[in-house]
């Protein structure tokens, strides 16, 4: 498929993270972009104020009069049901129909392509990439799930020639890409609703690894099964970040490289995790042949992504962070990082589950994550494209939780139920429609301080 003859990009799902980086990136190169979703959101918002056409309404009657078989590329999100209106009318008329994947694929064929692989940490990961090879002069364009904070936006640059994506391992969308780099950043046993086994994930990991040839352009961490370049904080590994201490609010440490000892490295994202990220980042970008001073100020530059331990209120005391975590594994981040920036003091939880079949298939290792935090608030399961389970339910995974400072609440009573607790340190926690709720959130809290 040639994208110069494609005139127009018509997107199904236009406000989901990964397919609104895609629609800025067709609008930034010229292209005609219009799209459906089902709600507005603060993308979506984003995305008109851009100059995108997006409607809300499954109808066909709103597809422009001149997307034409022959001119027109059509974008889908998994999410979307096979009964939706439009999509069966551009399938009927044989219009050239693709997943977001696929497409990613066809872009990334052409350029020179970094991959971020990973249950957790590609967002971050790749944002910091992307953010090291834009401020070192790269040709590069970076397509991020997330908003970086310093671009506004999830996608960096606008290059032709080196592209920075997210490996999605979901639905095995990561097997479309063509990886001249990559990383692993971990494997943990997630979307058991597709896979169906830890095994199958592993293997389909291997998979996506197998498609970098060149092992040294293949970075990974100590514990997982697969050939490549180990990088590794505190332990021994071919990249390894040691000395590391905190200064002024940020991380300070240091990087033992195959050639040089970088020293002295600031980075302000909070958590053992992000050093990880960060140091995954550097080793790509050393790989590529950017340069160790441009890495470091680089680093110490970027600024964070919206919804990944994302200051809402910051001040000597009160503080409410936000988090996108959905994973035991990243649950646990958030509260390592958080105890380490706040040693002694109580924190508050709120989380929204994000799946009924995440939340079955994770239940014991939700309720032991959210138990570490000294109060909990539980809104209820956000079903995302599932269908209730019977028994799956956050009062079910409630009665799981050890702690004794635990409520559910409904949206209507969350922010009461916030403002109830008089604990000083606050994270919001999930990947459903909670982060809609974060701007009242904050609005309300800070009538309080």
């Amino acid at each position: 498929m040639n994208l110069n003859q494609i005139h127009n990009v018509f997107f199904i799902g236009i406000g989901g993270i990964g397919m609104s980086a895609l629609a800025r990136y067709f609008k930034t190169i010229g292209k005609n972009v219009s799209g459906y979703d089902k709600t507005p959101s603060m993308l979506t918002d984003e995305l008109i104020a851009s100059g995108i056409d997006i409607h809300f309404e499954d109808r066909i009657d709103l597809i422009s009069k001149e997307y034409y078989v022959e001119n027109t590329l059509v974008i889908i999100t998994p999410a979307v049901p096979v009964t939706h209106s439009q999509w069966n009318y551009f399938l009927e008329r044989d219009y050239e129909v693709k997943k977001r994947a696929e497409v990613l694929g066809i872009i990334t064929k052409d350029t020179f392509c970094f991959a971020v692989a990973g249950t957790h940490g590609k967002t971050t990961t790749s944002s910091i990439l992307g953010h090291i090879l834009f401020e070192s002069g790269a040709d590069v364009t970076a397509f991020v799930g997330g908003i970086v904070e310093n671009y506004n936006s999830n996608l960096i640059g606008t290059g032709k020639t080196v592209t920075v994506v997210e490996a999605d391992e979901f639905d095995r969308s990561f097997l479309h890409l063509y990886p001249n780099i990559a990383c692993v950043t971990s494997m943990d046993a997630d979307h058991l609703d597709i896979y169906g086994t830890s095994e199958e994930i592993e293997a389909s990991f291997v998979e996506f690894a197998n498609k970098v040839e060149d092992k040294s352009q293949l970075f990974i961490t100590n514990e997982l099964p697969i050939e490549g370049v180990t990088c590794a904080v505190n332990e021994e590994a071919v990249y390894k970040a040691f000395n590391v201490r905190v200064g002024n609010g940020s991380y300070v440490f240091d990087v033992q490289t195959p050639t040089e000892t970088i020293r002295d490295i600031a980075f302000g994202l909070p958590g053992r995790h992000n050093l990880m990220n960060a140091l995954m980042a550097l080793a790509m970008a050393k790989t590529f042949g950017t340069s160790s001073e441009a890495i470091a100020k680089a680093l110490a530059s970027f600024q964070g992504i919206r919804r990944r331990f994302s200051y809402q209120i910051k001040t000597p005391n009160f503080v409410y962070i936000d988090d996108y975590a959905h994973h035991p594994t990243e649950i646990n981040a958030v509260h390592q990082a958080v105890s380490e920036l706040y040693p002694n003091q109580k924190v508050l939880a709120i989380f929204q589950p994000h799946l009924f079949s995440r939340t079955k298939d994770f239940a014991d290792d939700f309720a032991k994550s959210l138990s570490l935090f000294d109060e909990v608030i539980l809104l209820d399961i956000y079903p995302a494209r599932e269908l209730p389970m019977e028994g799956v339910t956050s009062q079910w995974l409630m009665n799981k939780m050890t702690s004794e400072n635990k409520i559910l609440v409904t949206k209507e009573d969350l922010i009461p139920s916030i403002l109830a607790s008089d604990v000083r340190i606050i994270v919001t926690i999930g990947a459903g429609d909670l982060g809609e709720m974060v701007p009242s959130i904050k609005n309300a809290l800070y009538e309080t301080i």
